[in-house]
């Protein structure tokens, strides 16, 4: 799909893009990759680890501004959506940016590439976006909505959408992990509840996840990777045995557990060997053949949520991986 093809990422100097771009020019031969984000001085850092070559290139722009998103799409193929305002606090302490970045900021994106002759689009999601509790969740969840009813939106243009939803990606900037291993040498973790669970998805993970959505999608699906979950107490306990645990309570917009699939979207959620899928409700398209695949229907009901998943990643499991990947975590 992505050979000779022009590829745009939006927020391409996030943990996503760092991981994504070298995996794409791994596995395939585009013409072109362009990194799109607003901070300069990311894309100089990142531009250094692909000096010379001539495929990857560097446009500086914020998705907020209409004009400048337009000309970034002159002639590109396919685009990952990842530029967001992702910080729950900050969110809920600034609400009027994060609304302008991941709905209008949606807006332009799905303006821009049906105008401009897209072909697909994928928009990166969060847990955070099902059943949201805080600011951050409630955009997310509106951008997903905008994105799902962008194939409506389209009308006769063949512009396609589709969201990719997964959970704490494990020793991105900013998460769990790297924090934690930061302040360990204090000899005390502070722990938000000892009840508290996350699911745990790599980046590697994520980003297969999004080829897989470019390859299946009719347009307007919702997919959710099968992960594990793991109590942050356990994973505490994993970077730092020696530290003493402090229950600090949770913070703003702060949830107890992640949730990916609500009660509300179980009708229109079907399950595959190792993702689920959840369709369109507008246009009967959550009964379209094309769309449902070999799938099966969840249970009514059905909630996928880290403190009831099915599946649970063990401390020895962590701890390999931590191993593993020592080198990355927390630099991207």
């Amino acid at each position: 799909m992505f050979e000779n093809a022009s590829i745009l990422v939006t927020g391409g100097t996030g943990s996503f893009g760092h991981t994504f771009i070298p995996m794409l020019l791994a596995r395939y031969s585009p013409k072109r990759v362009i990194i799109f984000s607003r901070d300069e001085m990311k894309q100089w850092e990142m531009a250094k680890k692909f000096d010379g070559d001539p495929r990857v290139r560097f446009f500086i722009g914020d998705v907020r501004d209409r004009e400048r998103v337009y000309r970034a799409l002159d002639g590109v193929d396919f685009v990952i959506h990842a530029a967001a305002s992702k910080i729950v606090p900050t969110a809920e302490y600034n609400p009027f940016e994060c609304v302008k970045t991941n709905v209008t900021g949606a807006m332009n994106v799905i303006d821009a590439c049906i105008d401009k002759g897209v072909k697909k689009v994928v928009a990166l999601s969060t847990d955070k976006a099902s059943s949201p509790v805080n600011l951050y969740g409630a955009t997310k969840l509106t951008s997903d909505k905008l994105f799902v009813a962008g194939n409506h939106y389209a009308g006769h243009r063949d512009t396609r959408f589709a969201v990719v939803r997964y959970g704490n990606v494990m020793g991105s900037r900013g998460s769990v992990i790297p924090f934690f291993m930061s302040i360990r040498d204090q000899g005390v973790l502070p722990i938000t509840d000892d009840r508290m669970t996350r699911f745990m998805i790599s980046l590697e993970q994520g980003v297969e996840l999004v080829w897989h959505a470019f390859e299946d999608m009719e347009g307007g699906e919702v997919y959710v990777k099968k992960i594990p979950s793991m109590k942050v107490t356990d994973l505490a306990r994993v970077v730092a045995p020696d530290a003493r645990q402090q229950i600090v309570g949770i913070r703003p917009g702060e949830k107890l557990h992640e949730e990916m699939i609500g009660a509300d979207d179980a009708y229109y959620t079907y399950e595959y060997p190792d993702h689920f899928k959840i369709l369109p409700a507008i246009n009967g398209w959550d009964r379209d053949a094309n769309r449902i695949k070999d799938g099966t229907r969840v249970p009514e009901g059905f909630v996928y949520a880290s403190d009831t998943n099915n599946e649970w990643m063990s401390e020895n499991q962590l701890s390999a991986w931590i191993d593993a990947n020592w080198e990355k975590i927390g630099a991207i």
